[in-house]
């Protein structure tokens, strides 16, 4: 189970304008704020102008992002902010990608015996065995309940070794678009399924055909 809520994105504005620095051709970019009706969900709602994405900017920006990472660094100007709620085994592989990512997670060590435990509190959309994620959650809560009786950390301890990795947690996470890009192109086949819903939500991201190689839209931003 892999769920992504509160997106946002921001920078198009910036990073076209470095994009150009290089060669001082500001006069040739044709990207601009205009008072047209709300498109795109990720614009807020009290927005009453969006950022369109020009022609000439695309072209360039497609050029350079074929050319490579060295030449795209306008992609690192690009963030975009999410909250995500995974398993702990696809947070241990998106912890892979260290350089362009921050996040702050709810935490498991001083939460995780905030409530008791459940089966939704895991993923389970591909479980067959149930009773012995049932014989897992039983033990969590035995522990739970030993260590808020007696506060002996023997018993947090027990909750911390047990604990699957099928456990659910929420991060807040910012990511660029060129770590984006190679998210995208490294993970869009993996065979955890999680991944590929995670690869869904970035296709819907303004002007994702920077990320996957598509084809230029004329996006709102």
């Amino acid at each position: 189970m892999l769920t992504i809520d509160k997106v946002s994105v921001y920078g198009f504005e910036e990073s076209i304008r470095g994009m150009r620095n290089p060669m001082n051709s500001w006069d040739k970019s044709d990207s601009g704020y205009s008072n047209i009706p709300r498109i795109d969900a990720m614009i807020d709602e009290s927005a009453d102008h969006v950022y369109i994405l020009g022609y000439n900017d695309a072209t360039l920006m497609n050029k350079l992002v074929k050319a490579g990472p060295s030449h795209r660094k306008f992609m690192r100007m690009i963030v975009v902010y999410m909250d995500i709620l995974a398993p702990l085994y696809w947070w241990k592989e998106f912890d892979t990608y260290k350089v362009g990512t921050v996040s702050n997670s709810c935490s498991t060590m001083h939460k995780i015996t905030d409530k008791v435990f459940e089966r939704e509190d895991f993923s389970t959309d591909m479980l067959t065995d149930f009773d012995c994620l049932d014989s897992i959650i039983a033990s969590l809560n035995k522990n739970r309940d030993l260590y808020l009786k007696t506060t002996d950390k023997k018993y947090w301890w027990n909750i911390i070794q047990i604990l699957p990795s099928s456990y659910n947690q929420k991060r807040t996470v910012m990511l660029s678009y060129e770590v984006l890009h190679k998210m995208y192109n490294e993970r869009k086949s993996h065979k955890l399924y999680e991944w590929i819903s995670f690869c869904k939500k970035i296709r819907e991201l303004p002007n994702s055909w920077l990320i996957t190689g598509g084809r230029f839209e004329n996006e709102c931003v």
